[in-house]
């Protein structure tokens, strides 16, 4: 066997040279007559806009206020609107007495999040603790036991809806990428054909068919009285669709490894199931964190997409506090908020993605 061919793990890459702060922007902005071109054009354009956009973001603003007719003389943005519908952007049609517990749903799941991404913490404890974690987040939305209060489902809504959800498509959605990108490789000619119909059905539909698919036609294919909760529905096409496009991730994380890894495995006699949970898939799944990153910021930003199917997350709240008459003209500040929400949370996710793949270059596996 060429042993040129087998990836040495226990090496770290050299390091890269650091380079200043002028060095630095040479490279970023001004690294050729385009580059150059563009940098200019973008300050020119700062300079321009930036300005008048400052006096209506902050300067000429309205921060805070309980009357809506004094943002109306104002000349700057009512970011008061904030201040009186943030219950109903936050938390939708959760009951307001128990809108506390929503809050700690997402303290929750994002401190759980947090410490997920931190590679050193990696134990069977940490996936123990997500088990508790989940459980502890769905009595407390729910409740009916403890002393709580039960809230259905349908009373769910703003982003500790978005939290559970992405959290649920992720634990649902990437098992069943990392089946369907082996059984792509699989030698069974069934195996290997179900696994690529599923991925390329799935990944030729919009997301919104799938939810529509799953909110209104799956119960009328289900025998009369059984109707499962919307919720659920919803979550199952959304972690059904993570899966078809994580699986390509997974696959080509697969393919980019050198054959002479599952060559030196056997070679050490290992069987098929420890060749692919100790050797392979680590590899791959290393090589795939970029891709999958992507995968799982864009399965966030999807739960904005639960308003079609009647389900209030976060924009289903700021819709639904619109509604109210007096406020209803600034949309703009409500939909800006909103998104900085959204770019907070995958800033943050991006954030430390980046951190764990610097830390999976250093030649640790999963």
């Amino acid at each position: 066997m060429d042993q040129g061919i087998v990836l040495d793990l226990s090496r770290p890459p050299p390091p890269v040279p650091r380079v200043g702060a002028i060095g630095w922007l040479r490279r970023e902005f001004f690294a050729g007559p385009i580059s150059i071109a563009l940098t200019v054009a973008i300050l020119a354009l700062c300079v321009w806009v930036g300005p008048g956009l400052w006096h209506w973001l902050v300067t000429q603003a309205v921060w805070a206020t309980p009357d809506p007719t004094v943002c109306r003389t104002a000349a700057g943005a009512c970011w008061a609107v904030i201040g009186q519908k943030w219950r109903v952007i936050l938390f939708a049609t959760y009951p307001y007495d128990e809108q506390w517990r929503g809050g700690l749903v997402v303290g929750l799941l994002g401190v759980m999040t947090a410490i997920t991404t931190i590679r050193v913490l990696w134990s069977r404890a940490l996936l123990v603790a997500w088990i508790a974690a989940i459980a502890a987040a769905l009595v407390l939305q729910t409740g009916g036991i403890l002393g709580l209060s039960y809230v259905p489902t349908g009373r769910w809504g703003g982003l500790p809806l978005a939290v559970l959800l992405f959290v649920g498509t992720v634990a649902l959605g990437m098992p069943l990428a990392v089946v369907l990108a082996l059984g792509r490789r699989s030698e069974l000619p069934v195996l290997r054909g179900v696994s690529r119909g599923y991925v390329e059905i799935v990944r030729g539909l919009p997301l919104v068919n799938v939810l529509f698919m799953a909110s209104l036609l799956v119960p009328l294919f289900l025998p009369e009285g059984m109707n499962p909760d919307k919720l659920l529905r919803a979550q199952l096409g959304m972690a059904i669709f993570f899966a078809a496009y994580s699986a390509e991730a997974v696959r080509g994380g697969l393919q980019a490894l050198p054959r002479g890894q599952e060559e030196a495995a056997r070679a050490l006699g290992l069987g098929a199931w420890a060749r692919t949970t100790r050797v392979i898939l680590p590899q791959a799944l290393r090589i795939a964190v970029p891709a999958l990153a992507n995968d799982v910021i864009r399965a966030f930003k999807n739960t904005s997409l639960l308003v079609v199917i009647g389900l209030f997350d976060v924009l289903g709240g700021a819709m639904a506090a619109l509604e109210d008459p007096a406020w209803s003209r600034y949309y703009v500040e409500a939909y800006l908020f909103v998104a900085l929400l959204y770019f907070a949370i995958c800033a943050f996710l991006s954030f430390r993605a980046r951190h764990l793949e610097a830390e999976l270059a250093q030649g640790r596996n999963f």
